[in-house]
């Protein structure tokens, strides 16, 4: 029998372990991870020797990590409107027809479940994202798209992100299937100028030419390799992973493989050598057998890829925590070798989010001066479409989980930065480039700008400090080899958001500091906007006509730089906007141009405005009050995150008054509200968190 050696061990381990038990009990090699000290010589990223990538298959971040504590989850209180007015987790299932919102699945053992595969590919992936309104998940992808799991269901998962890093703001790199999003991963982009049979935007597979970041490695002397199953007797030129046994290959997840380089490499040469080997037992009964050897032996590379087998690699409808499972194991070996763990990082991401919902819309570029405008370049990053399918932005696409797990990520922290698939790359060029020279021209301006390098979710400069633990796996070691039904949950009759786990966890500091400016025009047709990037991060800034079906406007600012665009307000002068940004930031402005037209009104009335400044040095808020008309009028204020006071300030016209607001409480979180008594029109809702340049604590609101 096939793989007899293999399947008897995961059996005993089963019947050895039991699975109530198993989740009681914390594995060796975890233990391990969590005490290993930081190879701290140099206190910078220098101290990093090797670096890890396990990419695994298809879920989103709400999907795992929805409900997990102090991340941007579903009691994200700035998230997106519909069009209809409700919040962005009620998805209509059609017009007239009713709404699913997130719900959790009946089925007992949940993790263990074999839960359906959704649709993934470019026309859903482009139809639930609808231009960014973000309203169509349910008709393109289903109702299971609303399932999420939970920390009874995941506990591996959950206990991860506790003992290591989670990044909320990291998505895959385009609204589409698997391996355009790998291809982000492993060379920068699609081929997006057309180069070597790009664009593509699916997982066609046709043999591709240009070129990819392995070869940049190789270029510059970094040592690097893929560590995959290929499949035990089989003919790795023909087959590449792809096998009748979701247990053994690696699922055709090893996308170099697609490359016509790597396809006509021969034995001996580095990429045949490299990416192409098997790096299974010879006898297929050992899928680690030599990342193994090459721990224990100080030889792992400083760059390597780890691709696993279909049944781990959490695509559905293979259960969860098959993936648990071959992650813990992928852990205890490296960190079988106390040395080589203190230098290394490991970065578990997930390609891309299947069909499963994600309730943060995505950063995207302008397609043209239509519906936004960007400081930096944009080329490279609009799809131009083909006959068969349409254009649009090619990223980015919705967020899915990102794990930082290394000695240098240890204490359960939440990174809020922005990232993608390219800042795999940029966090390797970051290590190596210095002495290397890591060139990737792939990654367009565009996405540098807005994309972080990882390295704000790591502490180099006193990594040594925590010791959480971490729950056994032994429990879900598969039962059988048999691939079952798909599980299709039914979405409950009663239906609330779900809320998140309470409480706060540690936040590092990130780079952004934000503006918007705004004012109506005397014209009374239109509302000006000045955005303003005084960080030192790009952003991507979405204007949103409040409950409306008009499509959001998008503006990219680099780090330092603004820039003003002009919207029409409605016929009747009337505007009610909001402008989403990074990590919470949002921003809504309404009223009347007429009331508000700053000098050009016909009879005495107020002029109110609101503009907000940050105290870096303590992390508070400080508002100024302006009025620029000619009578008088009282600023109410309020802060929703102490909501018992409200301070009120009476201005006259041509005058000014301050407002400190000590959010220290609040860990420098805030989300205010600002109304006039001369205009039921008049609002500033201002949200988001004051940036210090030192770590913080998560939003308290996402737990309420």
């Amino acid at each position: 029998m096939k793989n007899k050696n293999r399947r008897d061990f995961l059996r005993a381990a089963v019947e050895a372990a039991g699975a109530t038990a198993a989740l009681n009990v914390m594995p060796l090699g975890i233990r391990q991870a969590l005490a290993i000290p930081a190879n701290n010589r140099h206190g910078s990223i220098e101290d990093i020797e090797h670096i890890v990538v396990l990419m695994q298959e298809n879920r989103s971040f709400d999907h795992y990590f929805g409900t997990l504590r102090g991340v941007r989850g579903f009691g994200d209180k700035s998230a997106v409107t519909l069009p209809n007015g409700k919040p962005v987790f009620n998805q209509p299932i059609a017009a007239g027809a009713g709404e699913v919102l997130p719900f959790h699945p009946g089925a007992s053992n949940l993790g263990l479940q074999f839960l359906q595969d959704l649709p993934h590919d470019w026309v859903s992936g482009q139809g639930a994202f609808h231009g960014g309104l973000y309203d169509q998940w349910v008709p393109f992808k289903g109702t299971t798209t609303m399932a999420y799991l939970q920390r009874d269901d995941i506990p591996f998962h959950y206990q991860l992100a506790d003992a290591f890093t989670i990044c909320d703001a990291y998505h895959c790199s385009t609204n589409t299937s698997t391996d355009p999003n790998r291809y982000y991963m492993w060379t920068g982009y699609l081929g997006n100028d057309g180069a070597g049979g790009g664009p593509v935007v699916d997982n066609a597979e046709a043999g591709y030419g240009w070129s990819t970041f392995p070869e940049v490695l190789e270029r510059a002397g970094i040592s690097w390799k893929i560590y995959q199953d290929i499949g035990a007797g089989l003919d790795a030129k023909n087959a590449w992973g792809w096998t009748d046994d979701a247990y053994i290959g690696n699922y055709g997840d090893n996308s170099l493989l697609y490359f016509t380089q790597y396809q006509n490499a021969q034995p001996g040469s580095p990429l045949y050598e490299k990416a192409r080997r098997g790096t299974n037992a010879a006898a297929g009964d050992d899928y680690f057998a030599i990342l193994k050897r090459d721990v224990q032996a100080g030889t792992l590379p400083q760059v390597s890829w780890i691709v696993a087998p279909e049944a781990f690699s959490e695509h559905p409808n293979w259960p969860a925590n098959y993936g648990a499972w071959y992650v813990d194991q992928v852990l205890q070996v490296l960190t079988s070798n106390p040395d080589v763990w203190s230098k290394t990082a490991l970065l578990i991401n997930y390609d891309e989010n299947d069909g499963f919902f994600d309730h943060l819309v995505p950063p995207f570029p302008p397609t043209s001066s239509a519906n936004g405008l960007s400081t930096v370049d944009t080329g490279g990053e609009i799809f131009p479409g083909t006959a068969k399918y349409a254009s649009g932005p090619y990223g980015l696409g919705a967020r899915v989980p990102m794990l930082v797990v290394s000695p240098w990520s240890k204490g359960g922290w939440v990174c809020s930065e922005t990232f993608d698939h390219t800042s795999v790359i940029r966090f390797i060029q970051k290590r190596f480039g210095r002495a290397h020279g890591l060139a990737e021209p792939n990654i367009s301006p565009w996405r540098r700008a807005i994309c972080g390098d990882l390295t704000s979710a790591f502490d180099f400069r006193n990594p040594n400090t925590a010791t959480p633990t971490l729950p056994a796996t032994s429990g879900y070691v598969p039962p059988d080899k048999l691939r079952h039904p798909d599980y299709v949950p039914v979405p409950p009759v009663a239906q609330a958001i779900p809320k998140q786990e309470p409480g706060v966890r540690a936040a590092r500091a990130l780079p952004y500091e934000l503006f918007v400016r705004t004012r109506a025009d005397a014209s009374k047709d239109t509302v000006s906007f000045d955005f303003v990037n005084t960080g030192s991060a790009g952003a991507v800034f979405l204007l949103y006509r409040n409950a409306s079906a008009d499509a959001p406007r998008t503006y990219t600012v680099e780090a330092r730089k603004r820039l003003a665009d002009r919207v029409a307000a409605n016929p009747d002068g009337s505007f009610d906007f909001v402008v989403h940004g990074p990590n919470g930031f949002l921003r809504r402005i309404a009223g009347k141009a007429g009331a508000q037209s700053h000098g050009w009104w016909s009879r005495e009335q107020a002029a109110p405005d609101v503009a907000e400044g940050y105290d870096v040095a303590n992390g508070n808020l400080q508002l100024r009050l302006a009025n620029r008309g000619t009578a008088a009028c009282t600023f109410s204020v309020t802060n929703a995150y102490d909501p018992s006071k409200t301070i009120t300030r009476r201005v006259r016209g041509g005058d000014t008054e301050q407002v400190y607001l000590d959010l220290r409480e609040a860990h420098g979180w805030y989300d205010v509200e600002v109304k006039v008594d001369t205009d039921r029109a008049f609002l500033r809702r201002l949200a988001g968190h004051v940036e210090t340049g030192r770590d913080s604590m998560s939003d308290p609101a996402l737990g309420e």
